[in-house]
């Protein structure tokens, strides 16, 4: 599938964008409703209609202080087939959701490809069969945010025109409004919910530590660690362990993991 580089347009009036910006930022769960209230109407404004998902991974709906579903009753996906935020099939097999854990920029998508700011191979290899079965829309602007410990949040914009097949103006012109907007109250929406602490805060892992979980990480054995970086079988065991109680995993597995979280062990190719 073909993957186009596209240029977005910079938005114009500092003064709007800085005020969208307010209208849309979340400091508590009694923010939720007025900033989803604002976005859906900064969609509207611009001929779209917006669609919210804060983690692909998660089959809870996003809600308000008042339990009021935001995809339902305020960005007004109702119909027979539009309901998309139900159907927790589709984080698993919608190109949308699944082009979000490979990019983190917005991109524009339709069942000739995707449409980008820079070249991704990985964008190209995603299979766009049957993409308004498995989109439920024929083309979209979607928005990756990419949030701490690995969450991945995907937003899209569809066009309130829906047999519309071609969105490169209105990503040109909206596109990176669309972003920041987005990105701002995503990141708001998580952190005013966010309750649970599985990460201890200001955890500092050692040079040492980090280049044993690396190597870990990949699939060596202590073994092969020590003979890597020359150094005893025990003093690796030792530094996977210390990495361990300083990340509060309860085995080598969620070590890494927490690690990976955090950002320890960098990308993965």
């Amino acid at each position: 599938m073909a993957t186009n580089v596209v240029e977005l347009r910079t938005p114009q009036g500092r003064e709007s964008l800085e005020l969208l910006l307010e209208q849309v930022t979340i400091t508590c769960p009694e923010d939720i409703h007025d900033a989803a209230v604002a976005l859906a109407r900064i969609a509207q404004e611009r001929g779209m209609q917006i669609a919210v998902c804060d983690d692909i991974s998660s089959k809870e709906p996003m809600v308000d202080a008042d339990g009021t579903i935001l995809n339902a009753d305020i960005f007004r996906w109702l119909d027979d087939g539009a309901r998309w935020w139900e159907d927790h099939r589709l984080a698993l097999h919608s190109p949308l959701p699944r082009a979000c854990r490979y990019e983190s920029e917005p991109f524009w998508v339709n069942r000739h490809g995707f449409n980008t700011r820079w070249r991704n191979s990985y964008l190209g290899e995603i299979d766009l069969n049957d993409f308004e079965k498995r989109s439920l829309c024929r083309a979209a602007i979607v928005v990756p945010v990419h949030l701490p410990f690995g969450q991945i949040s995907a937003s899209s914009f569809i066009s309130m025109d829906r047999d519309k097949e071609d969105l490169s103006a209105e990503f040109a012109e909206n596109g990176a409004l669309f972003a920041m907007v987005t990105r701002c109250f995503v990141a708001g929406y998580v952190q005013a919910n966010r309750t649970k602490r599985r990460i201890p805060s200001d955890c500092v892992l050692s040079k040492r530590e980090v280049e044993c979980l690396r190597w870990a990480a990949i699939g060596k054995t202590d073994k092969e660690i020590s003979m890597i970086l020359n150094r005893s079988h025990a003093t690796i065991r030792y530094h996977i362990h210390r990495a361990g109680e300083k990340l509060d995993s309860v085995n080598r597995a969620q070590t890494i993991f927490k690690a990976g979280q955090l950002g320890y062990l960098g990308a993965s190719d």
